[in-house]
């Protein structure tokens, strides 16, 4: 199979990418990944996506954009890609099918997936307490009292935001100082209905139909390990994320933690032909409406590549 614009993910990034593609007469291609509609259909309810004033659920959401994506002509591959060559155009990419696909331009949406700390409870209530985003969830648990797990930027920042929301908010971090910058940690020190729990690991989650506490593990003072119980409804991980660039790293530049660096507010890559779209190449934003707009993006960008060919 050849096509002018491969589209590699398909999250609100890599339907959106094809929608503007299909439209400009690319014929565009996705390869839909392992997650068909990305990270995204794993979330209950979007209540911040514009146009859905009721709300939407992240897989009802994906559904449409898939729609809507082959209404205008794409094509989309169920098969995840297990190899890539962009070392020459027309570029190579291979898929667990072992099928081959070439084609004049790529577009990559893989996403990135948050970063667990491993135990039982956080598939158990998946969705049903357990969340990676407190911008997306936190709204559900006004007036409640929850746990952020981390201590970096972006746990601080989320203990934050949910302070507002929120009736008390724990903030629990593994070694006994927080490693998120010193304006963050002097607002979480101002905030009267955050407690930082130093020296606590969560151990496991528990509740009936939902989150209803967590068990901790300390350290005290003389260093020996305890357990308690806490009861919160919320549970949120900020330990990080992991984007899905692994496979281009042989070709594609990345920051050091992975992330497809793009050029001067543009989707294009290092590679000539090849532009990044998405959570993959977004390590700040990490919002549904964000990566759909940089997907708009990307299809813009690769018609304006294509055209110049021409």
């Amino acid at each position: 199979m050849t096509t002018d614009c491969l589209i590699i993910g398909s999250g609100p990034a890599g339907y959106t990418a094809a929608i503007y593609a299909a439209r400009a007469g690319m014929k565009p291609v996705i390869i839909a990944g392992p997650v068909q509609g990305g990270q995204l259909t794993t979330t209950n309810e979007i209540e911040n996506y514009p146009g859905f004033p009721e709300a939407v659920t992240g897989f009802d959401l994906m559904e449409k954009m898939r729609a809507q994506a082959e209404k205008f002509g794409t094509e989309i591959i169920y098969e995840s890609v297990t190899k890539v060559d962009f070392s020459n155009r027309p570029f190579t990419i291979t898929t667990d099918a072992e099928n081959t696909i070439t084609a004049r331009a790529v577009i990559i949406a893989t996403g990135a997936t948050a970063k667990y700390l491993g135990i039982e409870g956080e598939k158990k209530y998946a969705g049903m307490g357990v969340s990676a985003c407190a911008v997306c969830d936190g709204f559900f648990y006004r007036n409640q009292d929850v746990i952020v797990v981390g201590g970096g930027d972006t746990a601080v920042g989320d203990a934050l935001y949910l302070s507002n929301i929120c009736r008390n908010v724990y903030l629990a971090v593994r070694k006994d100082y927080l490693r998120a910058s010193t304006i963050l940690q002097n607002r979480l020190a101002e905030t009267k209905n955050i407690q930082v729990l130093y020296k606590h690991e969560v151990a496991d989650i528990f509740g009936n139909n939902g989150v209803e506490g967590v068990s901790l593990k300390y350290t005290d003072q003389n260093n020996e390990q305890h357990f308690k119980n806490l009861a919160v409804t919320g549970y949120f991980v900020a330990i990080g994320r992991a984007p899905q660039t692994e496979i281009f790293a042989p070709y594609i530049n990345t920051d050091s933690n992975g992330y497809i660096l793009t050029q001067n507010n543009t989707t294009l890559t290092n590679v000539p032909g090849v532009f990044a779209c998405g959570d993959c190449a977004d390590p700040e934003y990490r919002q549904a409406v964000v990566a759909a707009g940089s997907g708009c993006k990307a299809a813009l960008d690769v018609e304006k590549f294509l055209a110049s060919e021409s």
